[in-house]
């Protein structure tokens, strides 16, 4: 079986089930039926997410596994949460250039955690 596409190929507009069939019994139901915000993500934002789950939500163990970098790593997870539709909040007192920075600083080891939170968190 092929999974189901969420855009439409010609438009890119979302797609909308109509007709579902059950193999086993023959069952046919016909109507109007949502895909899921799932279905709205790319075929690489998919595999990221599925990552991220077996990873546990564990960004290290994600960096392992697709051998990205931290700022990367969240880069690509902010990407996901707007991609669901969600919005995402900024990081307080800082810029993403500031924050990336700040994260390579640390992943060099030029900086200690505990400086690194207090810059994060623009003290």
């Amino acid at each position: 079986m092929h999974p189901v596409p969420g855009k439409c190929p010609v438009c890119g507009e979302d797609l909308t089930v109509t007709r579902l069939h059950c193999r086993s019994c023959d069952s046919v139901l016909e109507g109007q039926f949502g895909l899921g915000r799932f279905n709205q993500l790319s075929a690489e934002q998919l595999h990221f997410v599925e990552t991220f789950v077996r990873c546990e939500g564990k960004i290290n163990k994600v960096q392992e596994e697709l051998g990205m970098s931290y700022p990367t790593v969240r880069s690509r997870l902010l990407d996901v949460i707007r991609a669901l539709g969600y919005e995402v909040r900024d990081e307080p007192g800082i810029s993403p250039d500031q924050r990336r920075r700040i994260l390579d600083d640390l992943a060099q080891g030029s900086i200690s955690s505990d400086e690194a939170v207090r810059l994060l968190q623009g003290e």
